[in-house]
């Protein structure tokens, strides 16, 4: 087999005088091309423990890359990329799992988040007082949930998502237009309060925060799904942001698998942003009726069935 240090200098051998009839930009595209698998390669073969299989994180990889594109057009990557973890990693702790899964969804969500600012108006006077009150409430709930025990949460869960889901499909208009209706300092002040409320939620207990976040700015701020959905990436990124810290400092988080799943969901949330700005806030509604669906079967099953 070719070895890494003889890939190059076969590379340029078999070019030879086919170099001449090859125009710069395809040379460049090529040597790019190469170097990245070298690259690749490298990266498996020596920053991956031998602990961890190369299957594992190819298909930890591919969840990633699908919980990417799910987020980025509504949320609830979470019901893909977690219970892949728990199945390909049964034996590791938990804490582990919850934040190599932040490690790589923070990524998917800030990179759509941007996405979404180059071809959204987003109402900037107002996101980021939400932003920052949602790293504030995701800090204290994070810490709150060291003092009281969330099981409470379980069973009331898929109540409220059924009700949430109940109310989107009884409001026919629900969403589809996008009719902000409240004067800029008016709507700042509820979406900081909307930012605290459910970054407090995300840090105690956390399933169904992004879709707590598209609701709360349709219904209370009078957003289309697609601003809602574009908005909610921004808050949702400060409030992955505060728990990643947390996780990290405490050292429940495997770095040389997050890598290779911040990258996925990357391409994930590259796909799922292009879908919903094609699309619109008619194919942004259904993707959040299906999710809060998916959300009510898991949490449902979790809290009255396992």
């Amino acid at each position: 087999m070719q070895s890494i240090d003889d890939g190059p200098s076969l590379h340029h051998e078999g070019r030879g005088d086919n170099r001449k009839t090859q125009t710069p930009n395809l040379c460049i595209k090529t040597d790019v091309i190469h170097g990245a698998a070298i690259a690749a390669l490298f990266f498996v073969r020596n920053a991956i423990p031998a602990t961890i299989a190369l299957m594992d994180i190819l298909i930890v990889s591919l969840a990633s890359l699908m919980a990417g594109l799910v987020d980025a057009i509504v949320g609830g990557g979470g019901l893909i990329l977690l219970p892949a973890l728990f199945a390909v990693f049964p034996q590791a702790a938990p804490a582990t799992l919850f934040g190599s899964n932040k490690s790589a969804s923070i990524w998917g969500t800030a990179f759509a988040s941007y996405q979404y600012s180059r071809k959204v108006q987003l109402r900037t006077s107002s996101l980021w007082p939400a932003a920052i009150a949602g790293l504030l409430g995701s800090l204290a709930g994070a810490w709150t949930v060291t003092q009281i025990d969330p099981g409470f949460l379980r069973k009331l869960l898929p109540i409220l998502l059924a009700l949430l889901l109940l109310y989107t499909l009884a409001r026919k208009d629900l969403g589809r237009v996008h009719a902000p209706r409240w004067r800029a300092d008016h709507e700042a002040r509820l979406a900081a309060g909307i930012g605290l409320v459910i970054g407090f939620y995300d840090g105690f207990f956390g399933p169904g925060t992004g879709s707590f976040l598209v609701f709360a700015f349709v219904r209370l701020l009078g957003y289309d799904f697609l601003n809602a959905s574009a908005a909610a990436k921004l808050v949702n990124t400060a409030t992955n942001f505060s728990a990643l810290v947390l996780f990290a400092l405490k050292g429940h988080v495997w770095w040389h698998l997050a890598l290779a799943m911040a990258l996925a969901n990357v391409v994930g949330s590259l796909i799922g942003t292009r879908l919903a700005l094609k699309h619109g806030a008619g194919f942004v509604r259904v993707a959040f009726m299906v999710v809060v669906l998916a959300l009510v079967a898991k949490t449902g099953y979790d809290a009255f069935i396992r």
